[in-house]
């Protein structure tokens, strides 16, 4: 009921645990706070939540137009509602060292169990569309290490993303990775991998966990969790794809309606009223205040 009754630094000390394991972190993207408790629910490790999509549901695209304050209130938002470790995309800190310093910090206030930075230049770009630019080495480093430094929980997960494969190619990657390791990235997040032997590169290039991003119509392959685990891969995180699962079935509900005049065709698609209730807890609720008006569902349709 309300929140998770679970620390934001018991999530943390699982995150960092998980990625420890021998078991690959499956991190879909959650695209509200609701839908994390079904993440939850169907047993996955983690919810990441994707800069893309919160651009998005703003009717924004992906070029670093939200804020640092839109970020940690969404971020907040969907942590509080699950007991599970959340990823969250940092973009590119929201500005000079000092920035990246206070965005630590405010995502740490937020309850977050970590964040990724990314070397992209402003305005930046989806990680999976050409014309990207990347800073120099030295500017990359420096974000990693004033967010390391600015971090206060030892357990929050500081993640380092290069976007240098689309631009320089697989060696520069490689090479950045080590560099962003050596400035203390916990996690090396390399965006745009071409194959299976890139992530197998990877894993050789550095000593701390990686991250596959597999996401739909993108660079990469739909590389299955398994294929993923067996190149060495920790983590992987499905960033848009609840949100591009639901637009289309918004967008199909709403062609029916149009077409049909109501949404009877539909109705067999669409979640109950009692699988609502349950996902939102609201027997706790009632249990906890028998003031709130109790439904009684038997005499509802499906």
């Amino acid at each position: 009921m309300l929140h998770s009754t679970v620390s934001a630094s018991d999530k943390r000390r699982a995150f960092r645990a998980g990625l420890a394991s021998p078991k690959i972190q499956r991190f879909p993207g959650a695209f509200t706070p609701l839908s994390t408790r079904l993440i939850q629910e169907k047993g996955f490790e983690g919810a990441y939540i994707s800069g893309a999509v919160m651009a998005n549901e703003l009717g924004l695209p992906d070029i670093g137009l939200t804020t640092l304050t839109e970020v940690a209130q969404r971020g907040a938002q969907i942590a509080r509602t699950t007991d599970l470790p959340t990823l969250i995309d940092g973009d590119t800190g929201f500005g000079e060292p000092m920035n990246v310093a206070r965005t630590i910090q405010m995502l740490e206030d937020a309850g977050l169990s970590g964040v990724h930075l990314e070397d992209q230049v402003n305005p930046k770009r989806c990680g999976h569309l050409d014309g990207k630019e990347v800073v120099d080495e030295r500017t990359a480093v420096g974000r990693i290490r004033a967010a390391v430094q600015a971090r206060r929980d030892p357990d929050f997960v500081i993640m380092a993303r290069t976007d240098i494969r689309g631009v320089d190619g697989l060696q520069a990657s490689l090479d950045r990775a080590k560099a962003l390791q050596d400035a203390g990235a916990d996690v090396i997040f390399a965006e745009a991998m071409a194959d299976l032997t890139e992530f197998e590169a990877m894993r050789a290039a550095v000593d701390v966990p990686i991250l596959a991003n597999m996401t739909e119509f993108g660079k990469s392959d739909l590389f299955t969790v398994q294929q993923l685990q067996d190149v060495g891969v920790n983590m992987v995180i499905f960033p848009v794809s609840l949100l591009r699962i639901a637009m289309g079935a918004i967008e199909r509900g709403l062609d029916a309606l149009a077409a049909e005049g109501s949404l009877t065709s539909q109705v067999p698609q669409m979640q109950t009223r009692a699988r609502l209730y349950e996902l939102v807890d609201y027997a706790a609720y009632a249990a906890f205040d028998d003031g709130v008006f109790t439904f009684d569902l038997g005499n509802n349709r499906g």
